[in-house]
């Protein structure tokens, strides 16, 4: 094979450490949500939020969108774990692989929905706070692929094609490197995530068009990429269901963005209705406050009483010198002289 150089993969998608098998899809989706959570925060802090409901509302949001990524998939790719030959226990293995992101964003926005509902918080403001971070945590979340030697796309000879060993699911005999469409999709995150960023800084986007924004630059890029992939999918109308899943969520997300920004222009002003100091720490304020107040009242009135004796003091010493002299005061050899001398 005339091949000067390519992608490698790892021989393992999993590390040892001491009893544990730690396997790389799992952390590059760790890693992940902490990159999202971390932007998120940030940005949730800029527009006059606390710093750590971003994480709270996520701990809602990250399981919800566990389970209803892996739901997608098992659901769209049921004859993986279902039939002749078949182990449906393979259902719960989600470090093999297998999380649907379109599923992962449905269940997962209905999961925010719940934390922001108890916390008294809009939807649209959290979800536009995270969407940059999504992205970007997606784009971790695709070496994942890599580790695991799947979603790839055709044979390829490119220097930057990706290794892919003989007899993995959706190879081709013959061919040892294809297309990474996992890069491929890992570059198009970041500059979907840039692309929020930036449009958000420039117009401030609000009442949820930042996230529409995500979610319609992300389905130009996966419809794209879905389309250069070669494993083995469901059709419908000649395209992979991916692909319309991709369609369809694009227009919904676009139509959306139109609509809201002719219904709702601007953005929230208040993102957090009960965000003030705690209770605490607000009696304790007042409190320190009360006494400094009294502590300067104080300090007024001893010296306005201090200005008081001094002027006192000032005008008795002036009495004295305008006062005349009393005749007892007078030498007594001076009183006795006669008149005229």
């Amino acid at each position: 094979m005339n091949q000067f150089a390519y992608i490698p993969s790892p021989s393992i998608g999993y590390v040892t450490v001491g009893p544990l098998k730690l396997h790389a899809y799992a952390l590059c989706i760790i890693i992940g949500v902490v990159i999202a959570v971390w932007v998120g925060s940030r940005r949730w802090v800029a527009r006059g939020g606390r710093s750590t409901t971003v994480g709270d509302i996520a701990l809602w949001a990250v399981p919800f969108g566990l389970v209803g990524g892996r739901l997608y998939h098992v659901i769209t790719d049921y004859e993986l774990y279902f039939g002749a030959g078949r182990d449906w226990v393979g259902v719960f293995k989600i470090w093999d692989g297998g999380l649907g992101i379109w599923g992962a964003v449905a269940l997962g926005s209905l999961g925010a929905w719940l934390g922001c509902r108890r916390r008294g918080i809009p939807l649209p403001a959290w979800i536009d706070a995270v969407a940059p971070g999504l992205a970007f945590a997606q784009a971790i979340g695709r070496w994942g692929n890599w580790f695991n030697q799947e979603l790839f796309g055709s044979p390829s000879k490119l220097p930057w094609a990706v290794e892919i060993a003989p007899g993995r699911p959706g190879t081709v005999p013959g061919h040892l490197t294809y297309q990474p469409t996992f890069l491929y999709e890992c570059i198009w995150d970041i500059g979907v995530g840039f692309l929020v960023l930036w449009a958000d800084r420039k117009w401030k986007l609000g009442h949820g068009r930042a996230f529409a924004l995500y979610a319609a630059a992300y389905c130009v890029g996966r419809g794209i990429v879905e389309h250069m992939r070669i494993d083995y999918a469901h059709h419908f109308l000649g395209l992979r269901l991916n692909d319309w899943t991709a369609i369809v969520v694009f227009v919904a997300a676009a139509a959306y963005f139109l609509i809201s920004l002719k219904k709702r222009p601007g953005r929230e002003e208040i993102i957090e209705p009960d965000y003030q100091l705690p209770k605490a720490d607000a009696a304790a304020g007042a409190a320190e406050g009360t006494a400094k107040d009294a502590d300067e009242g104080a300090e007024t009135a001893d010296a306005a009483e201090d200005d008081e004796d001094l002027r006192a003091l000032k005008k008795l010493a002036a009495d004295d010198e305008d006062e005349p002299e009393p005749e007892s005061a007078k030498d007594p050899a001076e009183a006795e002289k006669p008149a005229g001398h």
